[in-house]
């Protein structure tokens, strides 16, 4: 109890006990005092008042219903409770956030890019936050949780290889020299599930321009922070730590590779790969790699984590297309996070506009797309 809510429950014990008599108002076994107070019937504690944001937004509700005024108690009731339950839930979301998350939480959202649409619902945050694949933390999807141990300041990331100077950089330093923007994406995983995200972030191509690779690189490798004391699923042995990913410089510069430091308005998520990760739409999703640490130019194309453990099921350019099954399952479709609605899945996850010039003199076979 606050202090102010002691004082004032200690008033009111004290004034009880000076009071004579049972009644108040005309009773005449009443006391009168200058010194006490007794609620009228029609009073109510300061506590029980409208917030003053929830208040001052009323018009900004009845707007966004497209209507002129509250149609009625029961209405205004109702949008009372929902006011108050998306005020705890926005405070909730607060307290999820990590005091290096809170640092950065006013740069977002950022400004919409609408030259990618999803074109699908976005799905729903929860659902984003709750269904994850991050094996470092689990091989299973519920690893939300454990995943909040990661410690995300300090954080830097290391520029290597054939740059014209290797560095290593803060994870503030480089947000701050990018110029943010939100995009509406699709996400496809091989594993034949698809979500539709408000990411914000930046190109790639401009955190490749930060790096001064020099002309004879051909690939970027990207690495996973390896935290042993924070992730559980280091300790399975089998699989070759710490995870990485590689793409073509062609691919990194091409306008659709992106960077994610941000989803739904605000830092992303431990889970979904804070404090950045990378997002390649076209790609399955296991080349969109979290949390990363280190990236490097080279000019041999390294292998990368999945093609290590099973190159048959998980190749190095791994494509979306529908036309071309995974060894144990069908691409045809994929499911609808959240709803489970199951869709056609579409050449390059539908963005082919952007990305298939990449791939115009290579064979249109299997190994392009697995």
């Amino acid at each position: 109890m606050g202090e102010h809510n002691k004082a004032t429950a200690m008033t009111h014990k004290t004034t009880r006990t000076r009071a004579s008599g049972k009644g108040v108002g005309n009773d005449e076994s009443f006391v009168a005092s200058p010194c006490l107070h007794f609620p009228r019937g029609w009073e109510i504690a300061e506590r029980d008042a409208t917030a003053e944001h929830v208040f001052l937004a009323r018009r900004d509700f009845v707007r966004a219903l497209g209507c002129g005024s509250l149609a009625g108690a029961g209405l205004a009731a109702g949008w009372l409770a929902s006011a108050c339950s998306q005020e705890t839930l926005a405070k909730q979301k607060r307290q999820d956030l990590d005091p290096a998350q809170r640092a950065w939480q006013g740069l977002y959202p950022a400004k919409r890019n609408k030259t990618y649409k999803g074109e699908r619902p976005l799905t729903k945050e929860e659902d984003v936050l709750t269904y994850n694949n991050f094996y470092e933390f689990g091989s299973h999807k519920s690893i939300s949780r454990a995943a909040q141990k990661m410690q995300l300041e300090p954080w830097s990331i290391e520029i290597g290889g054939k740059v014209s100077k290797p560095r290593t950089v803060s994870f503030d330093e480089i947000l701050h020299a990018m110029p943010l923007e939100q995009r509406v994406l699709r996400h496809r995983c091989v594993e034949a599930w698809a979500m539709t995200v408000p990411w914000s972030g930046f190109a790639l191509k401009a955190l490749v321009a930060y790096a001064k690779p020099l002309s004879s690189a051909r690939y970027i490798t990207f690495e996973t922070r390896a935290d042993k004391d924070a992730m559980p699923g280091l300790r399975q042995t089998y699989y070759p730590w710490p995870y990485t990913e590689v793409v073509t410089i062609e691919e990194g510069l091409n306008e659709l590779a992106f960077v994610a430091t941000g989803a739904y308005g605000k830092p992303v998520a431990k889970q979904n790969g804070a404090p950045l990760r990378l997002l390649l739409p076209w790609k399955y999703g296991f080349k969109s790699i979290k949390s990363i640490v280190r990236i490097s130019f080279t000019e041999r194309r390294p292998k990368s984590f999945w093609e290590k453990i099973a190159p048959s099921e998980y190749g190095f350019w791994a494509n979306v297309n529908p036309e071309v099954p995974h060894p144990r399952w069908s691409q045809a479709k994929e499911k609808l996070l959240g709803s489970g609605e199951k869709v056609p899945t579409q050449l390059y996850n539908g963005y082919g506009e952007f990305v298939a010039s990449l791939y115009a003199d290579k064979k249109q076979n299997r190994t392009l797309f697995m």
